[in-house]
């Protein structure tokens, strides 16, 4: 009986002469369908695959060569006994030498086609007799690429492959199947970041809210919220406390260690960072107590007695902290419906925010912003203090977590006043003076962030005459140099971080 040769190649280079040595040799070639096209065509003696299986090629070409007298012929030990006697049984002749290289996917993939088309180029059943044949390298030579050919061929010509040949070829054979998948792989996870914009969400549906917004409005909530939020005492989270208590935690998240962050309706109504937890309270508290009642309180270190009988001294509707001490814990849930909450870090790994719209939903990436400390730029005539810079950072950050359009006084790191969610930056400025002043903060030596640029200086001069000596924005605006030239007049600094906070 005549050894085998398997032959199924994309790229034909250098087949004619292979074909031709292995019928000097004395082999038997199998071919798959274009492959024993081109052999017949240069009169090289083949068999088609399809009908040494008896199988015909089906699904245009997406199976042909899975079939049981191929892969046993390739598989099967010639020196074990059991093998023998199967492959007798079964009727499968054993194959030699398997030479496949692979449908050209590293060329396709980077062409303008349709993704079918790429698709398409994903060999299957080429990699699955690379690795067969690899596998039983002890008997089996296995060619994957046309410079292999000519140094085969004159060994085959003197002589049998030798051992060594065969390990060699099996080791090229399994890299070459390995890069082969890696850049599938590469390709599938360039389609999921690119898919993002038809992406489908499902969550779970874990519970049904009390209510909405409002009360004649019905809420659900979806997921795994309270495996990062964990309710210690109260009753039910709302649909607003929820919203309210992310939006907490987000801020307080985001500041040095012993701050506390106070928000009504998502906007922050106090922010402070202090030398211990009751400081920052008691510093977040007087920027607007009055709205601060019934609003969320986010601690980002561990709530003590002295801030939890603090706290009980007004109605707060939730409070949350990453840990609480034991009496702290029995002092806060002595207010019988108040929610307490102990939140995690790992929930700060989202990377998506979704919005719902008609007939579908947007996304953007979370604002993931940081304090550009290296990129700053001053670009008045009068530079900052240090204890300016520290109150600018914390302005910042504040301003970032405020509704557009935002204005932030702040001083000595905690809010003075904030005016947000308004129309025109120029009524933002002015609630932030006037809450700063009703709640009695002098606004000599405070500073001011914007969420975005100044569009005319009559901001900067407003914010300037309240008592402000410094400013930080985005900068970029046509008339940033009118911005400058006012500030300048009113002898404040300004700084500009090129990078905008709107938040809608």
């Amino acid at each position: 009986m005549k050894k085998k040769a398997l032959i199924s190649v994309s790229d034909k280079t250098g087949i004619i002469e292979l074909g031709n040595s292995l019928i000097k040799n004395n082999y038997e070639i199998l071919a798959t369908g274009n492959t024993s096209k081109l052999l017949k065509e240069n009169n090289i003696a083949c068999t088609e695959i399809s009908i040494y299986t008896g199988s015909p090629e089906i699904f245009h070409g997406r199976l042909k060569t899975l079939h049981p007298k191929i892969f046993g012929g390739i598989l099967y030990r010639r020196d074990n006994e059991n093998d023998l006697n199967e492959a007798n049984e079964n009727s499968i002749d054993p194959i030699d030498i398997v030479c496949v290289n692979l449908y050209p996917f590293a060329k396709v993939v980077n062409q303008d086609v349709d993704q079918q088309t790429k698709i398409e180029n994903i060999d299957i059943g080429g990699p699955s007799l690379i690795r067969a044949a690899a596998k039983n390298f002890k008997f089996i030579s296995v060619l994957t690429n046309s410079d292999q050919y000519l140094s085969f061929i004159e060994e085959l010509e003197k002589s049998e492959i030798s051992d060594t040949t065969k390990s060699k070829l099996a080791a090229e054979a399994f890299s070459h199947t390995a890069q082969y998948d890696k850049i599938i792989a590469d390709f599938f996870e360039r389609e999921i970041t690119n898919q993002q914009k038809n992406l489908r969400i499902s969550f779970p549906l874990h519970s049904e809210l009390r209510y909405g917004e409002n009360p004649h409005q019905k809420a659900y909530l979806y997921g795994n919220f309270y495996e990062n939020f964990i309710p210690l005492h109260g009753k039910e989270l709302s649909y607003n406390n929820i919203i309210d208590l992310v939006a907490a935690v987000d801020l307080v998240n985001e500041l040095d260690n012993n701050s506390c962050a106070i928000i009504k309706h998502t906007n922050p109504c106090g922010a402070a960072t202090g030398k211990n937890v009751l400081d920052a309270y008691v510093k977040a508290l007087s920027c607007d107590p009055v709205s601060a009642f019934g609003g969320i309180v986010a601690f980002n270190n561990e709530v003590n007695v002295e801030t939890a009988e603090k706290i009980n001294e007004i109605f707060t509707e939730v409070i949350c902290a990453p840990s609480f001490e034991e009496k702290a814990l029995e002092i806060l849930k002595q207010k019988k419906n108040r929610r307490v909450i102990k939140f995690t870090a790992e929930f700060s790994n989202q990377k998506l925010q979704f919005r719902s719209i008609p007939n579908g939903i947007i996304a953007q990436e979370i604002d993931n912003s940081i304090f550009p400390e290296n990129t700053l730029q001053t670009v008045t005539e009068k530079q900052i203090t240090e204890d300016q810079y520290k109150d600018l950072k914390f302005a910042w950050v504040v301003c970032k977590h405020t509704k557009s359009n935002a204005i932030v006084f702040c001083k000595n790191q905690m809010a003075i006043g904030v005016g947000a969610g308004q129309m025109s930056r120029v009524d933002s400025s002015r609630i932030a003076v006037e809450k700063a002043m009703q709640n009695g903060h002098n606004l000599d030596n405070a500073v001011a962030a914007s969420d975005a640029f100044f569009p005319f200086a009559d901001g900067v001069e407003q914010i300037a005459d309240s008592g402000i000596t410094a400013i930080i924005q985005p900068g970029g605006s046509v008339r940033d140099e009118e911005v400058i030239l006012a500030a300048n007049k009113k002898n404040i600094s300004m700084l500009f971080t090129g990078i905008r906070n709107f938040k809608h």
